[in-house]
């Protein structure tokens, strides 16, 4: 399983234009999952932002980008690490 960790940058954390965003890229693979580093909580599926703002990932939260596919996850990664509300 590819795996990989990066820190949120959107200024507001992974809230709702953030998390449709990925929600939308990851729906075009596989299961994706998506946890956030020090928590207790099971990971979350990338596809859905419902499950993406559970997580509660405010700006500089390390968040772990897992999934069978390792283009998936460079994907997924590359858009946690951006700042998807200035754009």
């Amino acid at each position: 399983m590819a795996r990989k960790t990066v820190l949120v940058a959107s200024a507001v954390g992974l809230h709702a234009r953030p998390a449709a965003l990925i929600a939308q890229a990851a729906g075009q693979y596989d299961e994706i999952l998506l946890s956030l580093q020090g928590s207790d909580e099971d990971s979350v599926d990338a596809a859905s932002s419902l499950m993406i703002m559970t997580l509660g990932a405010a700006k500089g939260a390390a968040v772990t980008v897992e999934s069978e596919n390792a283009e998936a996850v460079e994907q997924i990664a590359a858009l946690i690490e951006r700042d998807l509300d200035a754009e």
